[in-house]
């Protein structure tokens, strides 16, 4: 009867990594070109594989790998003067996302995100191209920084919520994924301690989130090759398009969570 158990389960686990090896090489790939986002496209399908609350933790675990991956590829593009002033706030927010994870349920929160993301690429597409670029300094970073990484520590990824940001800013596509790539990649350590110190973080979670981080280098590396053929306005277009996609997704995700 054990042994029927032990290969019931290892069927399952093997059908679970198979799904999440292939949704990872497609989400980081397609992440790739569109400026960001991996975490938000993996989340439903850890939701449907393992369950709501696994999905902040393994989603975290991943993305270390995957960012990691990423900025180190990109590392020659990285605009340093974005890092200085991002990545201490989001530290920051990191650390006070995963805790109220904990303690507190806000997915109206991801509500607002999601109208938030649903607004800015609808500014894009329906004003013309001129009028549509933000004039943003390098010290709007901090406090943005800040509010992706807390509301990103409660609901386990923001999407491209910093994307139009960077574009304002003037990053060219290869800048954008570096920079956020380095700056996420040390969101997602952080959040992956809080995690573990306040308990949100098992073994079960590290191994699921280690198959999704392998997965996620082939994906990056097909990005890449795809990245090359599309020129800057192409690339921008496909940010705020998926831009637009993340807000849609989120609104979804958040409203289904709410009615259960």
């Amino acid at each position: 009867m054990t042994e029927v158990t032990n290969l019931a389960y290892a069927d399952i686990f093997d059908i679970k990594v198979l799904w999440l090896t292939l949704g990872s090489i497609l989400g980081w790939f397609i992440s790739t070109v569109a400026g960001g986002g991996s975490s938000l496209l993996l989340m439903p399908l850890v939701d449907l594989l393992l369950g709501p609350a696994s999905i902040p933790p393994i989603i975290t675990i991943g993305a270390i790998f995957g960012n990691g991956e990423r900025s180190f590829a990109y590392r020659n593009k990285i605009d340093w003067q974005v890092i200085f002033w991002e990545l201490p706030a989001s530290l920051v927010g990191a650390c006070l996302g995963a805790f109220t994870l904990t303690q507190l349920r806000l997915e109206w929160l991801g509500i607002l995100v999601a109208l938030f993301l649903i607004v800015s690429a609808l500014n894009y597409f329906f004003k013309k191209e001129q009028q549509s670029s933000w004039s943003i300094r390098a010290w709007y970073f901090l406090p943005a920084g800040f509010v992706y990484a807390f509301l990103s520590g409660i609901i386990g990824s923001m999407g491209s919520l910093l994307a139009p940001l960077y574009i304002g800013y003037g990053l060219e596509k290869e800048e954008l994924l570096g920079t956020q790539a380095l700056t996420r990649g040390v969101i997602h350590i952080v959040k992956a301690i809080a995690y573990i110190v306040f308990g949100a973080l098992t073994l079960h979670h590290l191994e699921y989130g280690v198959i999704l981080g392998l997965a996620a280098f082939p994906g990056n590396w097909l990005g890449n090759l795809a990245l090359e053929k599309i020129s800057e306005h192409r690339f921008r277009k496909l940010v705020f398009a998926f831009v637009l996609f993340s807000g849609l997704l989120i609104l979804w995700q958040q409203l289904q969570l709410l009615f259960r």
